[in-house]
């Protein structure tokens, strides 16, 4: 890894990615085309979460290369799951700001000035994030907007507003940015949620961090000036993905309430989650009564609305596992 000298550095950029060989060229090319950085110190962090693709290699060819005011840093993280590949990166870095990026996130020529400008202009926000479009392989199905929030699709409109954290209403774990204090003294170094795996779809990784810096007093905003195109191919479009998406999303909600509960609270927690879940499956059965075999974005709500109504005894499933040491996250 290439050391930087220990001076300040006013952001940092990092991109975790698994298996991203394909994609980090194109992202790492609109890095590069940034603009408004002349008087910014800043450096580009690659956070490998031990891809099987040649990932090392061409960072290492980039680097060879490289001949830019933001350094080019690379280190692997063999840990599995995106959570922990979030967490090396804030580890790894040495700006005050660090704006997260997903390998197949394209952003735009003026994102990370944007995000750099927000900072300023908002010091009490400890998490933010801004509009994210898809760009799309191929068309999606009809109705996709109700659901394409479950994709990391955010279009807010051009006002900045603060997301409600005790509902669950935040920003993905994608074209973010945190504050390094905020995350660095509010943030266990161990997650709950260690995020997607290679065949196990359980998410919620990406709001857990946001949880705990949200209850430590830091506001957590939307902020429209900031635009980002997230890549989906047109495998993620398709019944199977959708539905695996719709599980894994419900799956961690109940695990997700209890983080920043407080012990009275959890039992209420669990059966509030169960019979207000339990309400909305009746409610969409009734609305779409012979419609679910036909209708994919029914069925992918229908799937979430069960996964969330599971997701009580889910989350004792996963506290039983962890108490004996083993893994979280396996069905």
């Amino acid at each position: 890894m290439i050391e930087l000298p220990n001076e300040s550095i006013d952001i940092s950029v990092a991109i975790p990615t698994y298996n991203g060989a394909k994609n980090l060229p194109i992202l790492l090319e609109k890095l590069i085309q940034q603009i408004g950085l002349k008087n910014i110190k800043g450096e580009i962090i690659i956070v490998d979460n031990n891809s099987k693709d040649n990932t090392a290699e061409i960072i290492s060819n980039y680097q060879a290369n490289w001949n830019h005011n933001f350094p080019l840093r690379y280190c692997l993280e063999k840990e599995q799951g995106a959570a922990f590949a979030r967490l090396r990166a804030v580890k790894e870095a040495k700006g005050e700001l660090i704006a997260f990026l997903d390998d197949d996130n394209l952003p735009a020529s003026d994102w990370v000035i944007q995000a750099y400008k927000f900072a300023e202009k908002y010091p009490q926000a400890g998490v933010w994030s801004g509009q994210i479009h898809g760009d799309y392989e191929v068309e999606p199905p009809a109705n996709f907007k109700q659901i394409q929030a479950f994709m990391a699709i955010r279009e807010h409109g051009d006002k900045p507003f603060l997301f409600d954290a005790n509902n669950l209403r935040l920003p993905p774990g994608a074209a973010f940015t945190v504050r390094k204090k905020a995350w660095d003294e509010n943030v266990p170094s161990r997650p709950t949620l260690s995020g997607k795996l290679p065949g196990i779809m359980v998410q919620g990784d990406d709001y857990e961090p946001f949880l705990y810096i949200n209850e430590a007093g830091w506001e957590i905003w939307y902020n429209p000036e900031m635009h980002t195109y997230h890549q989906i191919p047109s495998w993620r479009l398709e019944k199977d993905y959708l539905i695996s998406l719709a599980r894994g999303c419900g799956l961690p909600i109940c695990q997700l309430r209890l983080i920043t509960a407080k012990k009275w609270q959890k039992p209420l927690i669990f059966y509030r989650t169960f019979l207000g879940n339990l309400r909305r499956v009746l409610h969409h059965l009734i609305k779409y009564r012979g419609e679910l075999k036909t209708d994919l974005i029914a069925l992918f709500e229908m799937e979430f609305y069960l996964s969330s109504m599971i997701s009580p005894f889910y989350a004792l499933k996963c506290y039983i596992r962890r108490s004996f040491g083993k893994t979280t996250n396996v069905l």
